[in-house]
């Protein structure tokens, strides 16, 4: 091997903290505008020294506009980043709000929707493989098709 080659040492998964916010069977999704067809939960990586209890409440006020009421750990799901294509754990909380949200920050929008919706949003893997059944399996998602998302677009 000569002196120029870089060996890359593996890294592990992205992390990532996540707020499920479920009111009346829909769930709260949000785009962003670097892939405004992708639909995520609010949330993001921690910031160094960060809690991912705290990287929740900041990322739901960056990306929201509002508070965390309450927050429960839900879920810790592995699967690939949408956007980074790279592995990604995902520690998901279920969260109540204060407040209306609104996009603000990164956000494209926001729906709520049953993902089961007819014009339903394209959802990121974590979300589509594991987050949603886990929440369907909690009964806490109401599946029954609807065409009544409520969308919110961003600034």
């Amino acid at each position: 091997m000569s002196s120029s080659t870089v060996t890359a040492m593996p890294a592990g998964p992205l992390i990532v903290a996540a707020a499920a916010v479920v009111r009346a069977g829909e769930l709260l999704v949000v785009s962003k505008r670097a892939a405004p067809e992708v639909f995520y939960l609010p949330g993001g990586k921690p910031e160094p020294g960060e809690s991912l209890p705290d990287a929740v409440q900041r990322e739901v006020h960056e990306e929201l506009g509002v508070g965390v009421a309450t927050m429960r750990p839900f879920a810790v799901v592995e699967d690939v980043a949408a956007l980074e294509k790279v592995p990604m754990r995902m520690t998901v909380y279920l969260a109540a709000l204060i407040g209306e949200p609104q996009p603000a920050a990164e956000l494209a929008a926001l729906v709520w929707t049953t993902c089961e919706d007819p014009d339903r949003p394209f959802l990121a893997p974590a979300l589509r493989n594991h987050v949603v059944p886990q929440l369907v399996a909690s009964g806490l998602i109401d599946r029954t098709p609807r065409r009544r998302e409520r969308a919110v677009t961003g600034p």
